[in-house]
């Protein structure tokens, strides 16, 4: 710390520890603090206590001590993270990336050990569990089995970084939802170190990283070559925010859900245009909510496009502390920090000047859902059918599925023969006959080994049965969004008990499935007497992940696929997630809802999405009455009585006293040893990435400007492509480059497992860049998928990318609204880069994901004065050039692009470049930021 003199201490129950006060800033710098926003506060605790005089300087303290809610946002914050958590799609590349940085410090003749992160790394494996079976308790048990046998390679890799690195740890697999762990054991609020207290702040490889903003914790989700930056030492660098306060009122009516609470937030704020701005939520409304609501609301702010959706700490965080098993000194050094740092309780209305303010009426929410394809699309509950019935007259062309007249249509599902498979010792359960090699080639979403079972038919029964558009298909109750929140989880159980005793179950063609976000939800919910209530009407344990919500969601019967494709039907999956993108749950579901747990359960009994719940019976008892959904909604006072088995702080203490015992599976996995890792040539799951191969030469050139003449466009897109769609991560189709990549490997179709799990093998995920199955190269009219134009001949991208690689000609890709929107997915930069894209023209992107093509090399520009790709007329036949680089990069500096038609006629257009920071002109100029990190560790 320098000379500002802000060394200060405060008293806990167990002795007195030191702190970087702001009070004592002001005075200092002669200025008030007390009407910044919260969160600005916390983030200058960080810089404050950080200031070096190197990295963080004076100047930087005094920016952000002189923060104006609407002034131009050209300062660059380094803010210092107290630490890093990882899930292991992403985390697995990350581990991958140090790996070859001591690789590459070893052949430089350095010492490997120089690269080991300075703050805790916590990884959470949960992105890796699939619903296999389903339906009955030995689901859990086998989905594990299935799991473990899938990933060997990846847990061995992990297993090799716990004990090479010392400050990165490893939850094993079936512990829980990585936000989920964070929330109930991971998160101190205020840490300490050396006698100083600070606050709790991290970045996450996961967007839902922000659910820790509803315990008043700063936290976001970064991509994984920010948080590698940030793991070795590196300020996060973002530009001083705008922050948006949210003034929540009211109180919301009986029987409102805070999922429905949420999905009003996220549509209010998308209209709102919050991306990348800070969301700190105040009033009556929000000091009045749960912390575990909070949480909710917080884990959207990805949806909303809010880089966090905070919360401060008060009273309310102090309880939830304790009610989760924390010790009771913790609970108190976090009270007493932030009462002395004045940073205790949630503002009050006119206590804060924020950049804007936005009302929301809790009173006014209604119980809703959100779909078919976006978060932010809010549809009430009561008007689901109509509108269903409106998007299936809509054309194709303008987000409609173009089906007029076609709803109420059945089609009788062909017969599928059984035969008995054994459970490894649970019994056994029937095994569907797969569909043929052609449709299943074309509906496969998560090819898995041949002893899978899909269903279990003792659970619901066989019969034929039919489907229709509309049918319900998929049904899970899964994401830490809502599986965090106690109140919606007891809701769907107290549902559930209630259709239970009516006789009600699901028909036939439902999945359903129950995946937790740690196993306090289950033993709650069996203190509260309501798990074998879930488990009579389908909802058993799958598995202590993400599941559905990260596109795990497994095999459908074939005959329920074989359908779907024959009968191009548009079915539908209900799930209490907080993505529903397209081809993400399911490649063969086009219809996907976001929904609270107990409307999950709903509809599952339902069957269908094209239901009026007020005036149609969702089922009929088996004393043959019509059930309707008022029958079975449990009222807040039965909630209530059952809510004291979520809070009791003995089960929370059991279950995180040791997260890798009573864990088996884990502890068969061989661990490999030594410092730096020994690569496997024949490897598919485990590769060197290629990331640190840019010479002293490349990073000279990109010093002196970047010239780009002579591109091509690699894909026109349109507006909302998200991450999922420029980097799947579900099934891997077996014609597709990455499928033949495997197959020419060696790798059975039953074991090609799924793109986020193979994220360690870059031959895997740039053969899978943009190659989802729903996207649309507008090069190609009516097309799907990741194909192109290239000489006039249609192709995959990949193959069409490697083709003019091999001709030195460089690639642009071209975009709408919101490129990039969804996950923190580093692979969808990485991919982009690897396929020889130089430049992304958007008409505006998401966050993180520009942060992380600027962070791979890949220049993010930004079209102006309301042009795109409409306008300019562009259809893939032209050749390109970016001018205004010549003297080297500035960041946010005006460009142009120069098009070239086929008839040789020249057009030239303004950009904007969104190179937004000075370090980011220094990452790109070094190669890339993880060249960048290397050459700084290694002097």
């Amino acid at each position: 710390m320098t000379d500002f003199n802000t060394r200060d201490s405060f008293s806990t129950g167990s002795g007195s520890l030191g702190f970087a006060s702001l009070k004592k800033l002001e005075a200092a710098l002669g200025t008030s603090l007390a009407r910044l926003p919260v969160s600005i506060r916390v983030v200058l605790e960080s810089v404050l206590r950080n200031c070096d005089g190197v990295k963080v300087t004076e100047a930087h303290v005094r920016q952000l001590a002189n923060w104006k809610p609407n002034a131009a946002r050209t300062e660059e914050i380094p803010f210092t993270v107290a630490r890093v958590i990882l899930q292991d799609f992403t985390g697995v590349p990350l581990l991958a990336d140090l790996a070859a940085m001591r690789s590459a410090a070893a052949k430089a003749g350095k010492d490997p050990k120089k690269i080991e992160p300075l703050v805790p790394v916590d990884m959470v494996v949960d992105h890796s569990v699939q619903v296999d079976a389903y339906g009955s308790r030995e689901a859990l048990d086998l989905n594990m089995k299935i799991e473990f046998e899938r990933n060997l390679e990846r847990y061995q890799f992990l297993k090799w970084g716990m004990q090479a690195f010392e400050t990165f740890k490893v939850v094993p697999p079936g512990v829980g939802i990585v936000h989920q762990v964070n929330m109930e054991y991971l998160a101190r609020g205020v840490m300490e170190k050396d006698g100083v207290a600070y606050p709790d702040t991290l970045v996450g490889t996961d967007s839902h990283t922000t659910m820790i903003n509803g315990l008043g914790v700063v936290a976001w989700g970064v991509g994984g070559i920010e948080a590698e930056a940030a793991m070795l030492g590196q300020p996060v660098y973002f530009l001083t925010p705008d922050v948006v306060g949210v003034h929540l009122k009211g109180v919301a009516a009986p029987g409102v859900t805070a999922t429905d609470v949420v999905l009003t937030i996220t549509e209010t704020l998308r209209r709102a245009k919050v991306v990348g701005k800070f969301v700190e939520f105040f009033g009556e409304g929000a000091a009045a909510m749960s912390v575990t609501d909070r949480a909710t609301v917080a884990n959207m702010a990805p949806e909303y496009g809010a880089t966090m959706g905070f919360f401060p700490v008060d009273e309310a965080t102090c309880q939830y502390f304790a009610a989760t098993g924390r010790p009771a000194a913790q609970v108190d050094m976090l009270r007493a920090y932030y009462q002395a740092q004045g940073l205790f309780g949630i503002p009050e209305a006119g206590a804060i000047d924020y950049s804007q303010v936005i009302e929301v009426d809790l009173a006014s929410v209604a119980p809703s859902v959100a779909g078919p394809r976006r978060p932010q699309d809010r549809i009430e509950l009561k008007g689901l059918k109509s509108a269903f019935a409106g998007l299936m007259e809509k054309p194709a062309g303008e987000g409609g599925y173009g089906k007029p007249g076609q709803l109420g249509a059945r089609h009788v599902l062909p017969p599928t023969a059984h035969t008995p498979v054994d459970l490894a010792g649970g019994g056994s359960q029937d095994e569907p006959v797969p569909a043929p090699a052609a449709e299943a080639e074309m509906i496969d979403n998560h090819p898995s080994p041949d002893h899978v079972v899909a269903d279990p038919a003792r659970v619901f029964g066989q019969g034929n049965g039919s489907l229709g558009h509309g049918d319900v298909v998929i049904a899970a109750i899964t994401s830490c969004t809502n599986t965090s929140n106690p109140g919606v989880m007891l809701a769907a159980g107290l549902l559930a008990k209630k259709a239970a005793a009516l006789g009600l179950k699901p028909p036939a063609h439902v999945k359903t499935s129950l995946g937790p976000g740690s196993r306090a939800v289950s033993e709650y919910l069996k203190n509260a007497g309501l798990m074998d209530a879930l488990e009579a009407v389908g909802f058993s344990v799958v598995g202590y992940g993400c599941t559905t919500c990260i596109g795990n969601s497994g095999p459908l019967k074939p005959e329920i696929e074989k359908t779907v494709a024959e009968q191009d039907l548009v079915v539908a999956s209900v799930l209490s997630g907080n993505r529903n993108f397209e081809a993400r749950v399911h490649q063969a579901v086009k219809a996907n809802f976001l929904m609270s747990p107990p409307l999950v359960v709903a509809f599952a009994l339902a069957g269908r999405v094209d239901i009026d719940f007020e005036n149609e019976p969702l089922g009929t008892s088996s004393a043959g009455k019509p059930v309707y959904l008022r029958d079975l909604w449990p009222s807040n006072d039965e909630i209530a009585a059952v809510m004291a088995a979520a809070t009791d702080a003995g089960i929370y203490r059991a279950i995180y006293a040791d997260v890798g015992a009573n864990n088996p599976l884990w502890d068969a996995v061989p661990a490999p040893a030594g410092a730096v890792y020994q690569w496997d040539a024949k490897s598919t799951y485990i590769q060197e990435p290629p990331f640190f191969a840019a010479s002293a030469e490349t990073a000279s050139v990109r010093a002196t400007g970047p010239a780009i003449s002579g591109a091509r466009a690699l894909a026109l897109f349109g507006d909302s492509v998200t991450t999922d769609h420029i980097s799947p991560a579900g099934g891997i189709k077996p014609t597709s480059p990455a499928g033949l990549y495997l197959d020419e490997n060696g790798v059975q179709k039953a074991d090609f497992n799924s793109y986020g799990a193979r994220r360690g093998n870059h031959e895997v995920m740039m053969r899978g860049t943009f190659a989802n199955v729903r996207i649309k190269n507008l090069m190609i009219p009516g097309s799907e998928g990741g194909v192109t134009l290239k000489d006039g001949a249609q192709q995959p991208i990949y193959d069409a990318a490697m083709a003019y690689q091999r001709e030195g000609t460089p690639l642009m890709i071209f975009a709408g609204e919101e490129y990039g929107t969804g996950s923190s997915r580093d692979w969808a930069a990485k991919g982009t880069t690897l396929l020889g894209v130089k430049a992304v023209v958007a008409k505006s992107f998401e966050r993180i994901h520009r942060a992380n093509l600027a962070g791979m090399g890949v220049l993010p520009c930004q079209f102006k004065d309301g042009a795109d790709t409409a306008t300019l007329k562009l259809d893939g036949s032209e050749t390109f050039a970016l001018e205004g680089l010549e003297s080297g990069i500035t960041p946010q500096q005006d460009v142009t692009l120069a098009i070239t038609r086929a008839n040789g006629a020249v057009d030239r257009v303004g950009l904007t470049l969104r190179i937004d920071t000075p370090i980011e002109v220094e990452y790109y100029n070094k190669g890339g930021i993880l060249p960048f990190v290397l050459g700084q560790l290694l002097g």
